[in-house]
C-alpha cells in the first residue's frame, strides 16, 4: 500500500495472511482481501464475509489501548440503532509486525464519499438521530482526557499556526485565519458528551441514500459537545446540514464551536495529505469551501 505517513509500516497480504494463520489458525482458510479505505490510522483487510483485520499504520499503539478501543466499540454499539464494528480478537506484536492489531465484525455498506449523500434531507436526519443516539450514553463522571480534538479550542493554536503555514501556497489562508481568532475563544460552558470523535464521510456507511452503519468506532467518549458537529460541514451541504440542526438541536455556541472544529480538522488534511492522500486533501478543501459559504 502506499505511505501516507514517513514512520508508517510495511503492510501488506502477504504480512496480514502470515499474522492470521499464526496467530489465528481457526482462521486460516478464510479468503484475504485489502479494503481500499480512506483511513489514514489503519490499514483494513477484509477476512472471509464477516470479519476484518485492522492494523496500526504507525508505531505507538499498544495492546492496553486496543483493549480500550475493544471497550469504546462495544460501547457505541449498544449506544447506536445503525451497525457498528467490534472488536474480537487482539493480536500481539511479532518480529516482522511489532505492533498489536486487532480483529473486528465486518459492517457491510458503501461510504458517504462513494456515495453521495450530502445533498439529501433524509441523511442529515439520519446523521442528527446518531449524534444524539451517541450522546444517550452517560460519561459517568468521565470527561475528556486526551489529546486531539475534543478539549480546549486554544489549545490548538499551534497546530493551526503550523497549518495555515503549509496551506499558503494551497488555499487563501487569510480569511480563515480570521475565522480561526474569532471562533477559537468562544466558551466551552456545556458538559462533555458522549462523542464519537471523527464522523467523517469515510466513516458513515449508506444504502439507499439513508445511514446503514458508522465505523471507526473506538475513540467513542466524552468531549465537547460541539465534536460531531463537525459532520454537518464535511459531510452535508447546507440544506442537509440544516436538517442536522433541526434534529440535535444545538445552542448558537456549540454550533459556532462546531464549525471550529470542523475548521480545525480540515487545514490538516489540505496540506498533510496533499500528495499521499488526495481524497482527504479534497476533503479538507470541500470542508472549507463550505466554512467560507456559511
Amino acid at each position: 500500500m502506499s505511505r501516507l505517513h514517513d514512520d508508517q509500516f510495511p503492510i501488506d497480504e502477504a504480512l496480514v495472511r502470515s499474522l492470521v494463520d499464526g496467530r489465528f489458525p481457526r482462521w486460516s482458510g478464510l479468503p484475504l482481501l485489502r479494503v481500499a479505505a480512506e483511513g489514514t490510522v489503519n490499514a483494513i483487510y477484509r477476512l472471509g464475509d464477516d470479519l476484518a483485520v485492522r492494523l496500526p499504520l504507525r508505531p505507538g499503539v499498544t495492546r492496553a489501548d486496543l483493549g480500550a478501543a475493544a471497550a469504546a466499540a462495544a460501547e457505541l454499539a449498544a449506544a447506536v440503532s445503525v451497525p457498528s464494528p467490534t472488536i474480537i480478537e487482539i493480536g500481539d506484536a511479532t518480529a516482522e509486525y511489532p505492533s498489536p492489531w486487532s480483529i473486528q465484525t465486518w459492517v457491510d455498506g458503501v461510504t458517504a464519499t462513494e456515495q453521495p449523500v450530502h445533498a439529501d434531507a433524509s441523511f442529515g436526519h439520519d446523521l442528527g438521530r446518531l449524534v444524539l443516539e451517541l450522546r444517550s450514553t452517560a460519561t459517568g463522571g468521565r470527561v475528556f482526557d486526551r489529546d486531539g480534538r475534543g478539549g480546549d479550542l486554544p489549545d490548538h493554536d499551534r497546530w493551526m499556526a503550523t497549518c495555515f503555514d503549509r496551506s499558503e501556497a494551497l488555499i487563501d489562508v487569510e480569511p480563515l485565519r480570521a475565522m480561526w481568532a474569532e471562533l477559537r475563544s468562544l466558551p466551552h460552558a456545556a458538559p462533555d458528551v458522549m462523542s464519537h470523535g471523527d464522523l467523517l464521510p469515510g466513516n458513515l456507511l449508506v444504502t439507499d441514500g439513508r445511514l446503514a452503519g458508522v465505523l471507526d468506532v473506538d475513540g467513542f467518549g466524552p468531549a465537547d459537545p460541539a465534536l460531531d458537529l463537525i459532520v454537518a460541514w464535511n459531510t452535508l451541504d447546507a440544506g442537509a446540514r440544516a436538517a442536522f440542526r433541526s434534529v440535535v438541536e444545538p445552542s448558537d455556541v456549540d454550533w459556532a464551536r462546531g464549525r471550529a472544529w470542523a475548521l480545525q480538522q480540515a487545514m490538516g488534511l489540505v496540506w498533510y495529505y496533499v500528495e499521499t492522500n488526495p481524497i482527504m486533501a479534497a476533503l479538507g478543501r470541500r470542508t472549507i469551501e463550505r466554512l467560507l459559504d456559511e
